[in-house]
């Protein structure tokens, strides 16, 4: 099946790029999901304006990212979690808060689905959290998990 993606799928492309899938994923997973467009003449258009629109952010975009690098890498964050006498968390640090105490802390809004944790946080202490900001640019952000 080809299909013009809508949203950014990993693996898979970015919005505006046509791919081949299989079917079933297509019709069960991308299509229900409003991740991707079945592919036609006309929405090969709409696709050409996605792709040029994309590339005119893209420039623009990692000036900012660089910038936005920069506040993140500046200072260490700190995430409050409920924890026991040993140090060990009731449950894990999720993507989300780990998106919600960046923005507290640098002010800068950052999306939970770039949050990239490499084993789930299950501790206290500090851990490295990356954050994909663009596609050349990505920040490794010191993460403290303290008690709350």
């Amino acid at each position: 099946m080809k299909i013009i993606l809508t949203q950014e799928v990993s693996g898979l492309g970015a919005p505006g790029d046509v791919v081949e899938v299989k079917d079933g994923y297509g019709r069960n997973y991308l299509l229900p999901r409003g991740e991707a467009i079945r592919w036609s003449r006309g929405a090969e258009r709409t696709a050409e304006s996605m792709r040029a629109a994309r590339a005119s952010r893209a420039v623009r975009d990692a000036d900012h990212a660089a910038q936005i690098k920069a506040k993140l890498e500046a200072a260490p964050v700190s995430v409050k979690v409920r924890a026991g006498e040993t140090g060990r968390l009731f449950g894990a640090v999720t993507a989300s808060d780990i998106a919600d105490a960046l923005a507290a802390t640098s002010g800068e809004s950052v999306d939970k689905r770039t949050v990239l944790i490499g084993n789930p946080i299950k501790s206290l202490g500090t851990h490295e959290v990356s954050v994909k900001l663009h596609d050349e640019v990505s920040a490794t952000v010191a993460l403290n998990v303290i008690p709350a």
